[in-house]
């Protein structure tokens, strides 16, 4: 039997474009989505659409780190980072806006966003299947597609109210070209001490650049102007094996050992969350093109 078009990918299909034509729409047909020259793209079981054909820059997270990143985020422990890319958004969404997750993991902060929005819909684009697999359930407004954030979107042009950008990488011709006139970027990154209880005792953790604001702004710069910056930065206990699974969910968990990580004394039970949230704005009129 085929597989039915899930309702919240329904609410996209204005907005998608044949990721091989990239200017022809696409549309519903017989568990598959298609484009009028004959492109076809499956929709995964799970209820995510397998946009992404070829060579990925990176299959993203696996099982261990999704289900890490699962366990860890219900616990609240990233709520305040949440409230402020809920804030940062809330004012750039009309009525019936739009908002676009790029690297959207299990759609954590775009499900989020979309519950402070009630009549938002919204789309999360991510590398890993096994995320997208929690992303497609994650709220009934939000569809999810496999993407590659390094390549032209698979979208129309000044489609988007918000893009989100969270712990993720960035491709800002993409994000302005997607992006309203009146729409709004939302970047969140690390500082140089976010989790630095962590890497201090983890020698495998990944590092945090300390030139990764320069670079940002270098690269961002002649897309975007800084409409506000909000810091959030709290202590957070670690309970129980909450620490294994912060470890887990991040990139660094491809170089620890997870068994490592059990012995007595070596993860602390509390850790520093620090991260700058910046919504940015559109400059106008475009420039230059995609960076794919």
């Amino acid at each position: 039997m085929p597989m039915l078009l899930p309702p919240a990918l329904g609410l996209f299909l204005d907005l998608l474009r044949c990721p091989t034509c990239h200017t022809r729409r696409l549309y519903s047909d017989r568990g598959a989505l298609r484009c009028l020259t004959g492109h076809t793209f499956d929709i995964a079981r799970h209820g995510y659409a397998s946009l992404l054909t070829g060579t990925r820059a990176t299959s993203g997270d696996d099982v261990a780190m999704v289900q890490a990143r699962d366990r860890f985020l219900a616990t609240g422990g990233y709520a305040p980072i949440l409230q402020a890319v809920t804030r940062l958004a809330a004012d750039a969404v009309p009525e019936r806006g739009t908002v676009v997750d790029i690297g959207c993991g299990t759609g954590y902060y775009l499900a989020g966003v979309l519950d402070h929005l009630p009549g938002a819909r919204g789309l999360g684009m991510d590398t890993s299947a096994r995320a997208l697999r929690s992303a497609a359930r994650a709220h009934e407004r939000a569809a999810a597609a496999t993407w590659d954030v390094f390549r032209p979107f698979p979208l129309a042009d000044e489609v988007a109210d918000v893009v989100l950008d969270v712990f993720a990488p960035r491709n800002p011709a993409e994000f302005h070209r997607v992006l309203r006139p009146a729409g709004r970027l939302i970047v969140v990154r690390p500082t140089d001490r976010h989790l630095v209880e962590l890497r201090g005792r983890v020698p495998a953790m990944v590092t945090i650049d300390p030139a990764k604001e320069q670079r940002l702004h270098r690269a961002l710069d002649p897309y975007f102007t800084v409409t506000v910056t909000e810091q959030v930065e709290y202590p957070m206990a670690l309970v129980g094996l909450e620490a294994l699974d912060l470890v887990g969910m991040t990139p660094s968990a491809r170089h620890v050992n997870r068994a490592d990580l059990s012995d007595d004394g070596l993860l602390p039970d509390q850790v520093t969350v620090s991260v700058l949230a910046t919504a940015y704005q559109p400059r106008r009129p475009r420039v230059g093109a995609c960076a794919c």
